[in-house]
């Protein structure tokens, strides 16, 4: 009997002690959730250190902080002096509340932050210029700053952290767009031009003078390069776009819509992976934006800051990833890239996760830096509001004011990512020419980078010996480019530096020598490298082909016997090659056609890539002849015009025939011709999905696959919209009749309450 009851009373505390741990487990996992869910359904504003705990990374790495608030306020940008110091741009006034009041007081702001105790957390601030309209990107160069502050771009000279002197770069710098659609990056590149996202212009200082050339367009927010000097960026819904060839070529026949192996996509995968509901996305609303049972976000709707890792504390199988942000779900992507030829293409490195994410709302990575001790610097613009009021939908204004994402607005982090068991030492940049030059060869790209530019802004042609002596060291490539391009940038370049690079094994010396060529040809030289490029054409050096064609832009001033021969040579030897056919287009301005007359005596396949790229060029060059120029128009629709320039052309192109990846055809598409109350309806609630123009099937990621309405900004008018769509509709080749306002109110009441965008089906 004792034993039964023993084994009863044990059985008893063993069936207790179970219930107990269900019942703790239980509560447990009851507040857990309904912590989650408050977590996860509000936005509370959280310290720095809360929001880093709310964030997850990929195993063994970590977020630091480099800076808060008060210290920094609502950072877009920022840059690295010599130093090590963070000159960061605030923008302040961005979206003060969901009617963007007050983004015209010039509250914005460039400070320096400097880390004076050396524990990695900046403790200092000293502001450097304010009264800023809307600042958004910066560049340090010569003895001074390049400032981005809309519709300008400014240099001041720098006077022991004081402005010095102001020199307007380009008064034109955001001609046209809106906040969210304004140049930016300001990316001083190895070729040593500055180059930037949404614009395409790019720039140098020579002296006191600013030189000023077209290039190609990029990208929306945010410019990166690799370590061979290639330019990366994206668009709002896509993940990564690039150049396959150097940033300079290509860009000088304005009959010449595109050019192959320019922004082109590297990554096509534009799924992402949230750690939270992401319900405060402008079209959240629609089928397919969210996942119908998490609600995170399926695929990018604010991609930006595209970056290439180039620090070296990450390891090997993290160099050249390029990390994309995505400051409406909260994240960092990691994407892997890699060379074939010169084609170059990614993949994403994870299924299911990303390399960092967080559960707080206002965690808003808005731009991604290496930085001087190899790490990865993120600007946490730590804002509720990121979608400009042009666009801002009904659905969206009602998820800020559910979640009270309007304030507070002077928050702002920087953050920097790095190993758990690689700690980082910043690199100070010295004064001495000689360290500068072994500094080239530096593991750390950004390490190279300011030791180019040191002795380019500082002069140091004393260093000369020492770089010429660099370029023969060709067991370390990348000193050799940048020893290379620094040569370049300092005027010292010559004929003999460059002959013996283009003929050397390794494929990117040999890039690098043909890219810089063209600052080494005169009357003189080209006759010493016509041979080497001949030479190539004869070995069938198919990697350097497309230079090949690009160069003879620069040899036609010397020699348009010497630059017809050479184009036709690589021409015919490439002739189904479309990358080498655009390159050779892009060489003829207004020539198009008498080269195609040539060519085809020489080739009778008219379905190869040079035959069919010349038919095409010249067909569009002679549609272009016949457009009616939108500025004629300025004065009878005046407001019209100024709404065009401002939200309409970023997309749809100043010519109105489109945006590589980004946006159709406005020039004789039906849609602008055709029926007026469809035209009203795109723009008043948007378009979503694949459009046909003009014949053609326009989809992602040729385009963009969504047109934002600009109906629910109650800021413009329906006769602002009126004219707006008059103008459309009377430019170029187009020739529709008028649109009123009357017209424009009269569908507005039909849609009242619509939020969701039209598809190509319901117009129809």
């Amino acid at each position: 009997m004792p034993n039964r009851k023993n084994k009863a009373n044990k059985t008893n505390k063993i069936l207790v002690f179970i219930l107990l741990l269900l019942t703790v487990g239980g509560l447990y996992f009851y507040f857990i959730n309904k912590g989650s869910k408050v977590d996860l359904d509000s936005s509370p504003v959280l310290s720095a250190e809360e929001s880093m705990s709310r964030m997850k990374t990929e195993a063994g790495f970590e977020v630091k902080l480099v800076a808060s608030e008060p210290l920094i306020t609502t950072p877009v940008a920022f840059t690295f002096d010599s130093k090590g110091r963070i000159w960061g741009v605030e923008m302040n006034g961005y979206m003060p509340d969901t009617l963007g009041t007050g983004e015209d007081i010039p509250d914005g702001k460039i400070v320096i932050l400097e880390d004076k105790d050396k524990d990695g957390v900046m403790d200092s601030r000293k502001i450097f210029l304010d009264s800023l309209v809307m600042p958004r990107a910066i560049c340090l160069i010569g003895k001074g700053v390049l400032v981005a502050e809309p519709p300008n771009l400014w240099y001041y000279e720098i006077n022991k952290d004081k402005p010095g002197k102001r020199v307007l770069v380009d008064g034109h710098y955001t001609d046209g767009g809106n906040v969210e659609h304004y140049p930016n990056g300001l990316l001083r590149a190895m070729d040593n031009w500055v180059y930037n996202a949404k614009s395409s212009k790019r720039y140098r200082k020579r002296g006191d003078k600013w030189i000023i050339e077209q290039t190609h367009f990029r990208g929306q927010w945010g410019i990166s390069q690799d370590n061979y000097g290639r330019l990366y960026y994206n668009n709002n819904s896509q993940n990564l776009l690039g150049d396959y060839f150097s940033p300079g070529f290509g860009a000088g026949n304005k009959n010449q819509k595109d050019v192959n192996g320019y922004n082109e996509t590297i990554v096509a995968d534009n799924r992402v992976y949230p750690l939270r509901p992401n319900t405060g996305v402008n079209r959240g609303y629609l089928p397919g934006i969210l996942d119908s049972t998490t609600k995170h976000l399926v695929n990018f709707t604010a991609a930006c800051a595209p970056l290439v890792y180039r620090g070296n504390v990450f390891g090997k199988e993290y160099e050249s990833n390029v990390f994309v942000a995505e400051p409406a779900a909260n994240l960092i992507k990691r994407n892997i890239i890699a060379d074939s030829g010169y084609i170059v293409k990614g993949k994403q490195a994870y299924k299911g996760k990303e390399f960092l994410a967080s559960t707080d709302e206002r965690f808003r990575p808005v731009n991604l830096y290496n930085g001087p001790d190899g790490a990865l610097y993120v600007a946490d613009m730590y804002r509720g509001i990121i979608q400009h009021k042009t666009y801002l939908t009904p659905y969206l204004r009602s998820q800020i004011k559910q979640r009270k994402l309007t304030l507070p607005l002077n928050y702002g982090r920087i953050y920097k990512v790095v190993r758990k068991d690689n700690k980082p030492n910043s690199i100070v940049i010295p004064n001495d020419p000689q360290q500068l030059v072994k500094l080239l060869g530096h593991s750390n790209g950004w390490v190279r980078d300011r030791a180019q530019q040191t002795l380019i802004d500082r002069n140091f042609t004393q260093a000369v010996p020492a770089l010429r002596a660099a370029i023969k060291q060709t067991s370390n490539p990348l000193l050799v480019i940048h020893s290379l391009w620094t040569l370049e940038g300092l005027g010292v370049l010559t004929t003999e530096d460059v002959l013996p690079l283009l003929q050397k094994d390794s494929w990117p010396i040999r890039m690098q020598a043909l890219t810089v060529l063209p600052s080494v040809l005169n009357a003189g030289s080209y006759k010493k490298v016509l041979p080497i490029l001949e030479k190539m054409i004869a070995e069938n050096d198919t990697l350097a082909a497309p230079y090949l064609a690009y160069l003879v832009n620069y040899i036609q001033p010397y020699s348009q016997l010497a630059a017809k021969t050479l184009l036709q040579k690589v021409a015919l030897k490439y002739p189904d090659n479309s990358y080498v056919a655009d390159a050779v287009i892009s060489n003829l301005e207004n020539r198009e056609g008498s080269f195609q007359k040539q060519i085809q005596t020489l080739i009778s396949d008219t379905s190869l890539a040079i035959i069919k790229k010349l038919k095409m060029v010249v067909m569009d060059a002679k549609k272009a002849k016949d457009n009616r120029h939108p500025a004629t128009l300025k004065k009878e629709f005046p407001k019209g015009y100024a709404l065009f320039n401002s939200t309409c052309q970023t997309c749809h192109g100043i010519d109105g025939n489109g945006v590589k990846s980004l946006a159709p055809p406005l020039n004789k598409s039906e849609w602008v011709n055709g029926d007026k109350e469809k035209l009203i309806s795109i723009v008043l609630v948007g378009l979503t999905g694949p459009i046909e123009v003009d014949g053609h099937v326009y989809k992602a990621p040729e385009i963009n696959g969504d047109m934002p309405a600009i109906g629910f900004d109650k800021q413009i008018t329906d006769e602002q919209l009126a004219e707006v769509l008059s103008f459309v509709r009377k430019s170029w080749q187009n020739d529709a009749v008028k649109i009123n306002a009357l017209e424009i109110a009269k569908v507005r009441q039909k849609l009242k309450g619509r939020q969701k965008p039209f598809t190509e089906e319901e117009l129809k």
